[in-house]
């Protein structure tokens, strides 16, 4: 008799099995997925930044504080981070394609609701209902690409679609002044509608379902209960989404400062963040490239041993500059493009790791993974970054520690899994 191989043990990669399209859908090819797939994770993006623009405009038409308008995006926030714990669950249980479906019919009514709002109040509600259903486009989204595909080809769709999600954070608050110059605040969540409607359409034309009925968990307090046990008791779990979760955190530290530092630190105007972000999203789009392009060609474990290097040696080179010389551009920003790039090379090797330890509840997964990302987001804007943002160097000091910790953390997980393995075999 053999023994049961311990839980955070992966399987051996099985190549995942499609369920047959229906006749009525024509098969989505990978771009066609790919870009069907960004576009549902663009959601969480847009829905935040098409809006910030037009923060002055919502206070004067309902007559509302700053404080009051600044808490739409708290209570959205608040819901989509709570939410974003239980799409998988819910899409490992009803299916991938029917969740999606609804969450884009929740989103669509909940930014019609919010193009209608007369009081602040009611803009609360409608956010909340947005913050509800956005997050079920980038949890489920990964689902799908393991379902569908495994190894290299995983990581070679999930980068691509990074590459076009990538574009939604630098394009949104572009979009959103225009918006709110051509037109007024309420349209811009009538444009949110009617993306949202588009979406749906094309999901309910082409997008199959992905996880067949014999693959499906029951919906029951006990087997959910269950799973988030298994995930929550998993040491490897946690190490691999902390991996994903720290490094994102030394992203989201520089851009969460961005409001307090640009103006001080470079003496840089509300039409002048671009300075901020347009390295980071480069980076973020050419290390998908790149991660893309050599996914099947080196192991997971190289690539990310790679991204490392760049986010290690980017980190690094802006804390030792500010040591020594004052903020100035390009030099306080162009690290940052180092960083993301390293961050893209990292992000999916460790995101389908991390999927595999639990293979029957990929979705539940995908939830715990972005609901870490989210929480730890969540201290760093709340937390860290204002107690950072006064100093360039103190936010690169803060990025190089996010970065040093996850490093750890995948250092951590690589002796972790060989000594289960080791001890599984003997």
């Amino acid at each position: 008799m053999f023994p049961t191989p311990p839980a955070d043990v992966p399987p051996d990669p099985v190549t995942p099995v499609p369920p047959p399209t229906p006749s009525h859908m024509a098969p989505l090819s990978r771009g066609a997925l790919a870009m069907m797939l960004a576009g549902l994770s663009m959601l969480g993006p847009l829905s935040i930044d098409t809006y910030l623009p037009a923060f002055g405009a919502i206070q004067g038409s309902l007559q509302a504080s700053p404080l009051e308008v600044q808490q739409s995006l708290t209570f959205y926030m608040l819901a989509f981070a709570g939410m974003v714990l239980w799409h998988g669950a819910i899409s490992d249980t009803f299916g991938r394609r029917n969740v999606i479906l609804v969450s884009l019919l929740m989103f669509a009514i909940g930014s019609l609701g919010c193009a209608s709002a007369h009081t602040v109040h009611y803009l609360w509600f409608f956010r909340i209902m947005q913050g509800v259903s956005a997050g079920a486009g980038v949890v489920i989204s990964r689902a799908i690409i393991r379902d569908l595909y495994a190894d290299a080809a995983a990581a070679r769709l999930l980068s691509l679609v990074t590459m076009i999600f990538s574009i939604a954070p630098a394009v949104a608050p572009i979009l959103g002044g225009w918006i709110v110059i051509w037109f007024d605040w309420r349209s811009i969540f009538l444009f949110l509608a009617f993306y949202t409607l588009v979406l749906l359409a094309f999901c309910y034309w082409r997008l199959p379902e992905t996880l067949p009925m014999e693959k499906r968990q029951p919906f029951n307090p006990r087997f959910l209960a269950s799973s988030y046990g298994q995930i929550l008791r998993s040491p490897l779990f946690h190490i691999k989404a902390g991996i994903v979760a720290l490094n994102f955190a030394g992203l989201f530290l520089f851009i969460t400062a961005a409001p307090e530092m640009l103006p001080r630190q470079l003496g840089l105007g509300p039409s002048q963040f671009g300075w901020l972000f347009i390295p980071c999203v480069s980076g973020i789009f050419m290390g998908a490239a790149a991660a893309n392009r050599i996914a099947g060609k080196v192991t997971f474990a190289r690539q990310i041993g790679i991204g490392f290097a760049f986010l290690l040696c980017a980190a690094s080179v802006n804390v030792v500059y500010h040591l020594f010389l004052p903020p100035s551009l390009p030099w306080s920003v162009l690290p940052l493009f180092f960083y993301t790039f390293g961050m893209s090379l990292v992000g999916p090797g460790a995101t389908l790791l991390a999927l595999d330890l639990f293979p029957h509840i990929r979705g539940t997964v995908a939830s715990c993974q972005s609901f870490a990302s989210t929480l730890l987001g969540a201290v760093v804007a709340g937390v860290i970054s204002p107690l950072l943002s006064g100093s360039v160097l103190w936010l690169a000091s803060g990025q190089l520690a996010f970065t040093g910790l996850a490093l750890a953390l995948w250092l951590i997980s690589r002796r972790f899994r060989h000594r289960l393995l080791g001890s599984f075999k003997a």
